[in-house]
């Protein structure tokens, strides 16, 4: 299935976000931790998009805290591209 990629993400609730890039698309987004409806929602809106996609879509939506677990599902992914 390829490499899981796992990112502790920063000023989220969220304690870890975990999820594949297969051919360019995101398969298995999970979110440990944090708001589980808002987890559940954003892993299934984003299962089998465009990587890239998903980045220029969440990259930049804040929360309470300056991000919000979007934003770094987004920069999980655009470090993850980048290599």
């Amino acid at each position: 299935m390829g490499n899981i990629i796992k990112h502790i993400p920063v000023g989220v609730c969220s304690k870890e976000i975990s999820f594949y890039i297969i051919d360019g698309k995101l398969k298995n987004v999970e979110f440990v931790k944090g708001c589980p409806g808002n987890a559940q929602g954003v892993s299934r809106l984003v299962e089998g998009m465009d990587a890239v996609d998903v980045v220029k879509r969440l990259k930049g939506i804040k929360c309470q805290k300056g991000t919000s677990c979007p934003d770094q599902l987004a920069l999980a992914i655009e470090n993850s591209l980048k290599g």
